[in-house]
């Protein structure tokens, strides 16, 4: 009897002797380094085993068949191999480094971003209404960053040598057509958009996402806040003015609007002397804003609407007349978008949206009369997919209408109709490319199509981002970007074609703990540029598309907020070489928008005993060219260089209430923004001129802010 249960028990021995196998094999890293600690298992399994110092793995299983060998090690991808056991032997398994998205290279180049949830932000949301001389405006406060000019005339955003008219604004992804106030000639504006309801701000001054067109220089790009988080209401009174602002939440919804009134009445009233400008109305205008959010399981739908009513009535000095000229100005403006974003399994993401605007302006220029109307909407899907944390793609359908007509009149009973509609279809891909964690490569292309125009354009757009350390990485882009001709002259002459730039970037950006440092080289080559042969576009001009330029040049920026406690700074610079042979130029030279040299230094301290902030920031500008008719050159002579001073302080009262003062220009520069000269010279054959300077040097805001919220503890210190 024992003799047979010991041949049983050998028998039973030798049988899973004889049914184990060994699975074996080595496990390195891409570079062939070996790989130690990673685990390695049979799917399903109690059966694996961990990697020695040299990679080396060996365990045995009594599984049979075809198996799922599973490979994992933290800081790499996952590797999995399906076969038959029995091969599972003295296998060579290479782990490709994981992408790691909050220490990995980033696409960063023409690109600053503003937003809390951003690792590459050189901006927050609250810097846009806390740096002093902007104001509470979104393009004041990005006119400290390199890159742009200070236009002290015109108030609206200038980048790389290009005009104002080649910039875009988009919000939640849809085009905002008439992004700027309404204003006389040689007085600033401002934007229409309220920065309180946003979260986050993309800026590209160059080398943007095949996502957006009709741009040649850049395009700005404004998110509105997902979900609050709290209710509260905003009180402000100023000087100019007052702003109301409310947020109300039910469950997965919420509401928040924000109402302005602004009357610079009491301002001329204490400052009377203009420098050229007699106001009989000062501007005042009415404007507000509102998003309704309803968030779902997989979805968030946004609805924004913008209303803008404003007014001026001005005499303005001219050197061709004797007297003032008088000019007036209503105009109405009305904004309105809806954003959907579903996400679906399998990593699709779906965005659909669309926008409308209506735009009217009726303006009385001495005694001539012309009313403007622009109708504009924007239809737009885009899908997404994410196929792996290494490969991403982007892709959609969009649709502009554009209905432009103005209408001039003159007193002795002579008018004229000007105007076009157009139709502009777009497609566009795009592909994001993690290759490692130091190398990532962004591939896409835009095609749109123009009925006014009759023509079409292919644009592809290229960038590359290589991490050199833990804190430092290069970027290079480059694209092509069209835009239709500007509306001043596409009213008068629909035979034009689309004006082209083609974009050249080089980008080094260093990130810290609390510093930032950027530093980009650029290179604009531009073509097909609007000419016409009179000084301004008008119905009997002759246009064609035979302009064109270059941009170059070099831009730098440093911010600090870790150095010094409660000290926060940054400092921008800016070289601009550039000329161009377009509108009514009769040679190649550099417009009288582009300042050679442009530097900010912002800085902003928390003053714990005086519960205060103070903000000073300086701005300066080269001279910009101007045209003497007394000369032989063609904008050859330069006006003497933009400085400005800056202050504010925001005190705190209580926890919710604010006092809030600044001052812009506190120094008073006498800055000079260029010269009119008369239209035909004097008894001595010279042209006389004026300087064209700012309405008053100084310019300052008084506000009393009070936020009253469910927390009793928020208030518009982030705001201010």
């Amino acid at each position: 009897m024992k003799k047979s249960i010991l041949t049983i028990t050998l028998l039973l021995i030798s049988f899973f002797n004889f049914a184990q196998t060994t699975v074996s094999g080595i496990v390195t890293d891409t570079k062939n380094n070996p790989i130690e600690g990673a685990n390695i298992y049979l799917e399903g399994t109690y059966d694996g085993a961990s990697s020695d110092a040299e990679g080396k793995f060996s365990f045995e299983t009594t599984e049979t068949g075809k198996q799922n060998l599973v490979v994992s090690m933290i800081s790499f991808d996952t590797y999995m191999q399906a076969g038959d056991v029995s091969y599972l032997t003295d296998l060579k398994i290479e782990l490709s480094e994981a992408i790691n998205q909050l220490t990995g290279v980033t696409l960063t180049a023409g690109s600053f971003q503003a937003g809390d949830n951003s690792k590459v932000s050189v901006l927050k949301p609250l810097d846009i209404v806390t740096t002093a001389g902007a104001a509470g405006d979104v393009v004041g406060a990005l006119q400290t960053l390199p890159g742009t000019s200070s236009i002290n005339e015109d108030g609206r955003l200038f980048v790389r040598g290009g005009g104002a008219g080649e910039t875009q604004v988009f919000v939640d992804g849809l085009r905002v057509f008439q992004f700027f106030n309404a204003t006389p000639n040689n007085i600033p504006t401002r934007g229409r958009l309220s920065p309180f309801l946003f979260k986050g701000i993309t800026f590209s001054t160059g080398g943007y996402s095949a996502e957006y067109g009709q741009a040649l220089s850049s395009v700005l790009l404004l998110n509105t806040t997902d979900m609050p988080d709290q209710e509260k209401t905003d009180i402000g009174i100023l000087s100019v003015g007052a702003s109301l602002g409310r947020t109300e939440i039910w469950g997965n919804k919420s509401l928040s609007f924000n109402a302005q009134y602004t009357n610079l009445e009491p301002y001329q009233w204490i400052i009377p002397n203009n420098q050229g400008v007699r106001y009989n109305k000062p501007f005042e205008s009415i404007a507000g804003e509102a998003v309704f959010r309803s968030k779902t399981d997989k979805g968030m739908f946004k609805c924004y609407t913008g209303f803008n009513r404003a007014t001026v009535d001005i005499d303005q000095e001219d050197i061709n007349f004797d007297d003032f000229v008088n000019f007036r100005l209503k105009n109405s403006n009305l904004y309105a978008n809806s954003s959907y974003k579903h996400f679906f399994d399998n990593e699709w993401t779906m965005n659909a949206g669309a926008s409308i605007s209506s735009d009217r302006n009726d303006i009385r220029f001495d005694v001539n009369d012309i009313e403007s109307n622009e109708t504009a909407a924007h239809l737009k899907l885009k899908v997404k997919k994410t196929f792996s944390s290494r490969f991403q793609l982007n892709f959609g359908v969009e649709h502009f209408i554009t209905d432009f007509r103005d209408t001039f009149s003159a007193p002795d009973g002579f008018s004229f109709d000007s105007g076009f509609q157009d139709n502009l279809s777009a497609s566009f891909a795009e592909a994001d490319i993690f290759f490692s964690n130091k190398l990532a490569m962004k591939l896409g292309v835009r095609g749109e199509y123009s009925t006014v125009l009759e023509d079409s354009n292919f644009a592809p757009r290229l960038s590359l981002a290589y991490k050199t350390s833990e804190k430092g990485q290069f970027s290079i882009a480059y694209g092509d970007f069209y835009q239709n001709p500007l509306n001043e002259s596409l009213r008068f002459d629909q035979n034009l074609d689309f004006e082209k730039t083609a974009h050249y970037i080089l980008n080094y950006q260093y990130l810290s703990d609390g510093k930032t440092l950027r530093a980009e080289a650029f290179y604009k080559d531009y073509d097909a540029l609007v000419k016409f042969n009179t000084e301004m576009p008008q119905f009997n001009s002759q246009f064609n598309n035979m302009g064109n330029g270059y941009a170059s040049g070099i831009d730098v920026f440093w911010r600090d907020n870790k150095s010094v406690k409660n000290l926060d700074y940054w400092v921008s610079y800016s070289y601009l070489n550039t000329e161009r042979d377009f509108r009514n130029f009769p040679e190649r030279a550099t417009p009288n928008f582009a300042p050679t040299h442009s530097l900010s230094l912002v800085t902003k301290y928390w003053v714990e005993d005086w519960r205060s902030q103070v903000g000073v920031s300086y701005n300066y500008g080269s001279g910009r060219p101007y045209d003497n008719p007394n000369t032989p050159e063609f904008l050859a002579e330069k006006t003497k260089s933009l400085n400005s001073l800056n202050v504010n302080w925001a005190y705190l009262i209580s926890q919710q209430k604010i006092l809030f003062f600044s001052v812009s220009n506190i120094t008073g520069f006498k800055n000079v923004n260029g010269y009119q000269y008369a239209n035909t010279p004097n008894i001595d054959g010279i042209f006389d001129r004026r300087a064209i300077r700012p309405t008053a040097d100084t310019f300052f805001v008084v506000g009393f802010f009070w936020t009253i919220s469910d927390d009793k503890n928020s208030n518009q210190l982030d705001n201010l």
